[in-house]
């Protein structure tokens, strides 16, 4: 979603600064957007959970068993397991939010999709710092990063707010056609 022209509005002055951009996604307007996103979100955060444990978990018993195999010398390899850990959660949110969907495995399961919050879809940045700043702020903060979205109108968690991202209900925004049939 791209916006032209200029929305200064500082008395028709125009001294080259930066232009701001509108809302994309009007809560009040497009209820429909929004309805549901919280509930949706919290089973998509289950189910990208459960995509990021199956491989590591995988990974601890490969180096249990490669342990056992080389006689103990290969379970030096479990101090690799938490910062790999690390490494692929932010890779994967980075990725898919980064991809042509703007969402991770859990959130095209609930059909939900990550934009900014002018319209734009989202980019590898953008999900590997969301994924850093939600695990930091859900360690610290966690019974108010989920009630900030209770109460706004666009279900905007604590580090939405921060990075200036919106989850949005895809299906709504963007309609399938179907294809008419010809017999």
């Amino acid at each position: 979603m791209s916006y032209s022209g200029s929305t200064n509005d500082t008395g028709g002055r125009n001294d080259g600064g930066p232009t701001l951009r509108p809302h994309a996604f009007d809560p009040y307007l497009q209820p429909e957007l929004f309805r549901g996103v919280l509930t949706r979100r919290a089973i998509a955060f289950f189910i990208d959970l459960f995509v990021l444990a199956v491989p590591v978990i995988l990974a601890c018993l490969f180096i249990l068993v490669f342990g056992v195999v080389t006689l103990g010398i290969g379970w030096v390899l479990f101090w690799l397991a938490w910062p790999a850990s690390v490494v692929w959660a932010i890779v994967y949110y980075g990725a898919c939010i980064g991809g042509p969907r703007s969402a991770t495995i859990g959130m095209r399961v609930m059909d939900l999709e990550l934009r900014t919050w002018y319209g734009a879809p989202g980019y590898f940045v953008l999900g590997a710092t969301h994924a850093v700043l939600f695990w930091v702020t859900v360690s610290f903060l966690s019974p108010f990063v989920v009630l900030v979205g209770l109460f706004n109108g666009r279900r905007r968690l604590l580090h939405d707010f921060v990075l200036g991202t919106v989850l949005i209900n895809n299906s709504v925004r963007a309609p399938v056609p179907h294809a008419a049939r010809t017999t």
